[in-house]
């Protein structure tokens, strides 16, 4: 596949940043035998990442604006396009040496999710879409899975940590969902969780109390790869979106049925 100059510049930053989190990787998996543990280590490890994006798309596009996980909003002078970047997505999965985590870069342009990387640097599996332009695992052709029965499905779901808002909600909602499915996947990872609907290993994916650097990239990766993707309510996916669902047409259908948020 020929890559745009846009997903060129996209793509060099983000291998730019996962060398460095594969490097420290080896190295936090060797701090889990220290009494201190390696939390000051990771978090380290995310803003060291998070800046050598910064500064790669910066050089490259100066004036766009940033929406970032450690640094917040950085306004830029071109108000049409922001960056949205996820340094180190599945924190926890890296801070106990669980080796699948990714980086998350989307860009945004008047309002709309344009471009997407998502990059898991231990597997080695580099996940792209442009809009209109398809969604690819490593210069392959993706494509949701084709599975219409839901009895034959696996979904995908975040689960919200004991004492934080909707942990009581999520336990109904997960009930319903594994007693009509195939099984149920918790992997700690949003933006691969988008990423492996788009490439058809999940059929489905839900969650709630997100923000845009963990799931823009990947909700442009499931619309190019033929999926659909929305909010809890069933409205179409926005950079505000913050509760999402996704699936094929028939997928997205079924599991939005089971975990649609009540009307107030």
């Amino acid at each position: 596949m020929i890559r745009s100059p846009q997903m060129t510049v996209m793509v060099d930053a983000v291998m730019k940043a996962a060398r460095g989190l594969r490097r420290d990787f080896g190295e936090v998996e060797q701090l889990q035998v220290s009494r201190k543990g390696p939390g000051d280590f990771v978090s380290n490890a995310d803003h060291k990442a998070e800046k050598v994006l910064h500064e790669a798309l910066l050089k490259a596009r100066p004036d766009y604006g940033f929406v970032m996980e450690e640094s917040g909003v950085v306004e830029g002078k071109d108000k049409a396009h922001r960056w949205h970047i996820d340094p180190l997505d599945g924190t926890i999965n890296f801070l106990h040496g669980i080796p699948h985590f990714c980086v998350s870069l989307a860009l945004e342009r008047e309002g709309v999710i344009v471009a997407g990387v998502v990059y898991d640097p231990i597997k080695d599996e580099l996940f792209i879409a442009e809009r209109g332009k398809g969604a690819f695992l490593n210069n392959r052709r993706i494509r949701v899975a084709g599975r219409d029965r839901v009895a034959d499905a696996v979904f995908a779901t975040g689960i919200p940590t004991l004492g934080r808002a909707h942990h009581q909600e999520f336990q109904g909602l997960l009930g319903k969902v594994m007693a009509q499915c195939s099984g149920v996947r918790r992997f700690g990872s949003a933006a691969l969780d988008l990423a492996y609907v788009a490439a058809g290993r999940y059929d489905g994916y839900w969650e709630r109390g997100l923000n845009s650097w963990d799931i823009a990239a990947g909700a442009l990766l499931v619309k190019e790869a033929g999926g659909f993707v929305g909010d809890m309510n069933g409205a179409d996916f926005t950079p505000e979106t913050r509760d999402v669902v996704c699936g094929n047409e028939a997928m997205h259908k079924a599991l939005l049925a089971m975990v649609k948020l009540p009307t107030p």
